[in-house]
């Protein structure tokens, strides 16, 4: 499963991802047990916890300073969280 998150000036990556888990969370209680949101959720989970946001922010801020546009596809490798990220 890939998520893609797009930071903004007035939204960064780890504002970006918080809410994001917070919309899964609520939709796996309302729904009841669903995998593929079992999954989002650990991936969101995981990112947030070994992320070191003040680093990422640095190299992706630049570019939405330039007018940039930045995204962030999230998935697990073996367990681990993984990002790509891509500016256009």
């Amino acid at each position: 499963m890939k998520i893609e998150l797009e930071p903004e000036l007035s939204a960064c990556i780890e504002t970006k991802a918080k809410r994001a888990y917070q919309k899964t969370l609520s939709a796996l209680l309302r729904k009841g047990e669903e995998s593929e949101l079992r999954e989002r959720l650990e991936t969101l989970r995981l990112f947030l916890q070994t992320t070191g946001f003040k680093q990422l922010r640095g190299e992706y801020e630049k570019h939405l300073i330039a007018g940039r546009r930045v995204r962030f596809i999230l998935h697990l490798e073996e367990g681990k969280p993984k990002y790509d990220m891509k500016i256009t």
